[in-house]
């Protein structure tokens, strides 16, 4: 093993650079993953303790060194129960870094068969859009492109219908039973109405964002879709996608994200789009 530096007794290799950088870099994902939630304090307040435990177990004071190792022998398992929300959310960005390249052979022998599933009619969507916002009719719509959504479908009605305008403003009618909730689209079908969605717990969204806009950054942040929601108070329309939203869109801009996405065509990082914001609501919070 090649020495790098010796410092007094301690010596330093090259593999323990690496060693430090890799815990660095996991140290700060762990970080980027749970900034904004109330998980980041729970975080620090596990590390603290953990420092001071070693701190402790250092000045040999055994009987702290005691208590404080029975919290640490559980602490794997504490860590899981605190975190579990966290913990899936970082196996996920895993996978979707990990994917096998969609442009490959097998990919494209596969999309032969299940092309026409996934095309429909995106007018539909885009006339029931300009209807709800015209009479700010709250909506919340999920479009998925891979996955069939089941968990989240079982939480609501099941319907497998074709998607159209006039269906789509039937659900979100208010006076409909099925109008508290999202539907969810997949392969060119609604699966389902009235489902429930994860709520966002980003401490750093808009005040005025309510139950309806937070589902839908909550479902952007815990699965691979795109999220449409109008607002019941001031009918704004925003996308939300890996945990960003964009608002300020034109119906044809809103056209075009949603079939960027649906062809696996739009940008990785939503942060860096631009959007000419639209006139300010006034501060009643969007449902």
């Amino acid at each position: 093993m090649i020495l790098a530096l010796k410092i007094g007794f301690l010596e330093v290799t090259w593999v323990d650079f690496i060693d430090i950088g890799l815990v660095a870099v996991l140290l700060y994902q762990v970080y980027k993953l749970i900034r904004g939630s109330i998980a980041v304090n729970i975080f620090l307040g596990i590390l603290a303790l953990y420092l001071v435990y070693l701190i402790v177990r250092a000045a040999q004071m055994e009987l702290l060194t005691t208590i404080l190792g029975q919290f640490m022998g559980v602490g794997v398992l504490a860590t899981i129960i605190l975190f579990q929300q966290e913990i899936r959310k970082f196996l996920l960005v895993i996978g979707r870094s990990t994917e096998v390249n969609r442009d490959t052979l097998i990919k494209s022998f596969t999309n032969w068969r299940t092309q026409h599933e996934d095309d429909f009619d995106i007018q539909e969507v885009i006339e029931a859009a300009k209807t709800l916002k015209a009479t700010r009719t709250g909506a919340l719509v999920v479009f998925s492109r891979d996955s069939e959504l089941k968990f989240y479908v079982e939480t609501g009605d099941p319907l497998n219908s074709v998607v159209s305008r006039r269906l789509l403003l039937s659900i979100f009618n208010k006076n409909s039973p099925l109008h508290d909730g999202a539907v969810i689209i997949h392969k060119g079908k609604i699966k389902a109405a009235r489902c429930v969605l994860p709520v966002s717990e980003n401490d750093h969204l808009p005040p005025h964002f309510g139950l309806r806009h937070r589902s839908a950054i909550g479902m952007s942040e815990s699965t691979d879709t795109l999220i449409m929601a109008i607002s019941e108070e001031t009918g704004r329309l925003i996308l939300a996608r890996n945990g960003a939203y964009i608002k300020g869109l034109k119906l044809k801009q809103v056209e075009q994200k949603i079939l960027e996405y649906l062809h696996d065509e739009e940008p990785k990082d939503w942060s860096a789009i631009k959007i000419e914001p639209e006139s300010q609501p006034s501060e009643q919070q969007e449902a």
